[in-house]
C-alpha cells in the first residue's frame, strides 16, 4: 500500500508539472481545451443553432451570453489524478493503457455534460451557476474518476494477485498445510506363491 501511495503522488507531481509547463500548454493542454469548446458547440448545435465557439469559448449568439472553458474546467486535473491511479496499481501494461483510453473516454464524456449544462444554467441563473460549477460539477467530475478507477480494478483478471502485489508480495503462494501434495496409495502386497 506504501509503494502505491508513493508512485500515485509521485506521478501526480511529474504530470502537474508537465501540465504548468508553458510549452506542454501551449501545444497540448489549450488545443485540447479548444477541441472540447467546439465538440460542446457541434452537440448543442443539434438542437440549438444559435451557438458557436471560438477558441475556448462558446458563445450563445441570440443573447450575447459566453463561457470560457478555462484551465480546471477541461477535465485534465480528474485525468491526471486518474492516470496516476492506473499507473501506480500494480496491473499489467495493457490493462493500464486500456483503463488509461476508457478512462479518459469517461471523463470527458461526463466534463462535455458539464460544460453544456453550465452553459444553459448560466443563461437561467448566474448564482446556481457559481454553485453548480465550483462545487457540484468538480465533486462529480472528480467522483466518476473515483467510480471509474474502482471499476477498474474489479475488471482486473487475477484481481487477488494484483491486491496481493499492492501488498507488497509478488506472488500468492499456498500455505503449507494446503500445498498439493501427490497421493500415494499403499501398495497390496501379494502373497507369495508356493
Amino acid at each position: 500500500m506504501l509503494r502505491f501511495f508513493l508512485y500515485f503522488f509521485t506521478i501526480q507531481a511529474v504530470l502537474f508539472t508537465l501540465e504548468l509547463w508553458r510549452p506542454v500548454r501551449e501545444r497540448v493542454i489549450e488545443p485540447f481545451t479548444t477541441a472540447l469548446a467546439f465538440i460542446s458547440a457541434w452537440i448543442v448545435g443539434i438542437f440549438d443553432k444559435g451557438v458557436e465557439s471560438s477558441g475556448i469559448v462558446l458563445y450563445h449568439i441570440p443573447n450575447n451570453f459566453a463561457v470560457s472553458i478555462e484551465a480546471g474546467c477541461n477535465g485534465v486535473e480528474a485525468m491526471i489524478i486518474l492516470a496516476a491511479a492506473i499507473l501506480a496499481f500494480p496491473a499489467s501494461w495493457k490493462h493500464k493503457l486500456i483503463g488509461l483510453g476508457l478512462g479518459f473516454v469517461a471523463i470527458q464524456s461526463l466534463n462535455l455534460v458539464r460544460i453544456i449544462s453550465l452553459f444553459y444554467i448560466g443563461q437561467w441563473s448566474y448564482a446556481v451557476f457559481e454553485w453548480t460549477h465550483l462545487y457540484l460539477w468538480q465533486a462529480l467530475i472528480m467522483l466518476d474518476a473515483l467510480i471509474f478507477w474502482l471499476v477498474w480494478i474489479r475488471m482486473l483478471p487475477r484481481k487477488e494477485e494484483a491486491q496481493s502485489l499492492l501488498a507488497g508480495s509478488s506472488s500468492i503462494k499456498e500455505p503449507k498445510d494446503r500445498q498439493h501434495k501427490p497421493k500415494t496409495r499403499p501398495k497390496k502386497k501379494r502373497p507369495k506363491r508356493k
